[in-house]
């Protein structure tokens, strides 16, 4: 166990993060099939897969929501937790994880609660039509059942990853991907229940993840173990904690505001194909930058066990590294998308309407995508070293300050309307990407001399 924890603070820099990375990538790449399987299924249904795979994407700025209350916890909570393992205070780190627990219990409930109560009045105004409404609604209201093992394997999986046990934590996704991909087909098609199979066949998986999960961290090979004693709703264990995490809980949380912009913007100016276009293209995204995030779970425990622990050269390889990877990879991954888009619509759905509406839609959705290496590096990174206030600031910029108020404003200005609403996105790439390169590239040498100076005193 000792071997495992001090490798973040001895092991080669390129090694370790190859090491923590690779499994984390694989996870993520799974953990987005398993977002996307429903929409592969579904969209194949006979008699109606278009609407019902529009139906399915109007369900899902609230998914992606509650998804994103598991990085509130759950990544706020790991950062932390590396930061005081770095710093030898393993009391303090288990007391964290028991503290994001009691939180992602008490936020799966209020989600639950309050989704349910205006179930169809949000679906309606995300951009569901009386076509699409059905399916929307029969979706969600099966999956709100599950949004206890939802965030508990999603924030929880964060702690395993924290502590360097990069394969354990990909099992976490493997486990749930392999069981709902199974289950899927035989929910909606076998058992003919559609839409309310899919979201069946996803919760129950999730529950297979949660129970993996907790098993782990009650178990022997845990660093940080879960105990019931911190299982409680502290303040001066969870303020630092929510400081941190609000970061990739915004990011996550305004790709939901971004979906429902979107979706409502191009229901009333094209209608719900458009709405069905935009579905495939925002679950292209979601496969392609999903490894991005992998990247960066390898690099953050790294960074922030070592900035705890006053290792600042290793701080600043795993930095570099990081950096270099993230660049290549969405440039690369960006290439192929642009160049044979229809290869991955044909994963959703083959109605030639559909798809030729879908190929210019991801055309203009991914002309700027190839600088979110840099963006993603780089607001990582400031979340790994508890820079909670930058982090916020970045997280904000590309989706509240920049492409929300473009997809409005851009119509205005274009006879293309569906056009403009597409070209928000590339727009606010471009600015948000270089903002946050030059923010980083000014900041991130004095938060390494301010920590030098700290271990002086």
């Amino acid at each position: 166990m000792n071997q495992d924890k001090n490798a973040l603070g001895t092991a080669p820099v390129g090694r370790l993060m190859g090491k923590l990375a690779l499994p984390a990538v694989t996870a993520q790449l799974i953990n987005a099939l398993y977002n996307i399987v429903d929409r592969m299924y579904i969209g194949h249904m006979e008699g109606g897969g278009d609407l019902a795979l529009t139906g399915l994407g109007v369900c899902f700025p609230i998914i992606l929501f509650i998804s994103a209350l598991s990085a509130l916890a759950g990544i706020g909570g790991g950062s932390r937790a590396a930061i005081a393992m770095g710093a030898g205070e393993k009391e303090k780190a288990e007391s964290i994880l028991g503290g994001c627990t009691a939180l992602l219990l008490l936020l799966a409930a209020l989600s639950m609660v309050v989704f349910g109560i205006f179930r169809e009045p949000l679906l309606y105004l995300f951009g569901a039509s009386e076509n699409t409404i059905a399916h929307a609604s029969g979706y969600l209201t099966v999956y709100l059942w599950g949004s206890v093992p939802v965030l508990f394997s999603l924030g929880l999986n964060n702690f395993i990853t924290t502590q360097g046990f990069a394969m354990t934590s990909m099992l976490t996704v493997v486990i749930g991907a392999v069981c709902n991909i199974v289950l899927d087909p035989i929910f909606i098609f076998g058992l003919d229940m559609g839409v309310k199979g899919a979201a069946l066949a996803t919760i129950l998986a999730q529950t297979i993840s949660a129970v993996w999960v907790a098993a782990f961290l009650l178990g022997k090979k845990t660093l940080l173990k879960l105990r019931l004693k911190y299982v409680r709703l502290k303040a001066v264990v969870l303020l630092p904690v929510v400081a941190i995490g609000v970061s990739p809980f915004i990011m996550q949380a305004t790709e939901s505001l971004v979906n429902i912009a979107f979706n409502s913007s191009l229901r009333n100016y094209g209608g719900d194909m458009y709405v069905g276009a935009m579905t495939i293209a925002s679950s292209v995204m979601q496969v392609v930058t999903m490894p991005l995030h992998g990247l960066a779970q390898g690099a953050q425990p790294i960074m922030g066990y070592n900035y705890g622990a006053g290792n600042l050269a290793r701080v600043k390889k795993a930095f570099r590294l990081l950096f270099l990877a993230c660049v290549a990879y969405i440039f690369t991954a960006c290439a192929i998308v642009e160049l044979f888009p229809q290869v991955f619509i044909a994963i959703f759905n083959d109605k030639p309407e559909l798809v030729e509406v879908a190929i210019r839609t991801i055309r203009v959705y991914f002309a700027g995508l190839f600088l979110f290496g840099i963006q993603s590096s780089c607001q990582q990174s400031f979340v790994a070293l508890g820079e909670a206030k930058t982090s916020l600031l970045l997280a904000l910029l590309r989706k509240i300050i920049l492409l929300i108020p473009l997809i409005f404003i851009l119509p205005r200005f274009l006879a293309d309307q569906v056009f403009a609403v597409w070209l928000a996105e590339p727009v606010a790439d471009v600015l948000a990407a270089s903002t946050t390169g030059l923010v980083f590239a000014r900041k991130f040498p004095k938060i390494l001399k301010n920590r030098e100076n700290e271990l002086k005193q």
